[in-house]
């Protein structure tokens, strides 16, 4: 019997791997991150070009990028078309959050007239507008390791907010790899019990 209030069985959840996604993620944060943390604030421990963390950080995000794509098309194979639209709004949502996110940081970095402001909140911001769609995502799916990786990074990302580099992008390799890499362990044991 079903009523007007049933959960529907959901097998979108099952049917994502997202561990090629989180160590790519993650690795992008420890490495990306952690090479900032080394090279940037009053006195690095480590002469780096200042384009080389920048430059890790997106490489590892356009991997994780591309195997987020692929896990995220897989899952509508046989899915129904309600399951469809959801999947595509929830693609949606990250080209709007990071337009928003990027006319964001660009207006107010330009009305205070302090550019250098966008190297701390890109990273911020970023981690933030991952955090809010994985709880949105995580939420959809009924994904409770998804919806909190999620609220992890949008926590981490702001808490980070309160230090100075090279602290800030210690904080976001550690805790926001560390996050990845527990959340990859974990999602093994997610797929292993569905």
């Amino acid at each position: 019997m079903t009523t007007a209030f049933a959960v529907p069985a959901d097998t979108t959840a099952a049917r994502i791997d997202n561990r090629a996604t989180y160590i790519s993620f993650g690795l992008a944060y420890i490495i990306g991150h952690g090479t900032a943390a080394l090279s940037r604030g009053d006195d690095p421990l480590v002469e780096l070009p200042g384009w080389l963390p920048t430059t890790l950080l997106f490489l590892g995000l356009a991997i994780g990028t591309v195997f987020a794509t692929i896990a995220a098309l897989r899952s509508q194979q046989g899915a129904t078309q309600p399951e469809v639209l959801s999947a595509r709004l929830l693609g949606l949502a990250w080209i709007v959050a990071f337009a928003a996110l990027f006319l964001a940081i660009t207006g107010l970095t330009a009305s205070i007239d302090a550019p250098d402001l966008a190297n701390v909140l890109w990273p911020a911001g970023s981690g933030l507008m991952v955090g809010l769609i994985y709880i949105a995502e995580g939420a959809h799916r009924r994904n409770t390791l998804h919806y909190g990786l999620g609220a992890w990074l949008a926590l981490v990302s702001t808490f980070a907010c309160f230090f100075t580099p090279p602290g800030f992008f210690t904080i976001l390799a550690v805790l926001g790899g560390g996050g990845y890499a527990l959340a990859t362990i974990l999602e093994s044991r997610r797929l292993i019990n569905e």
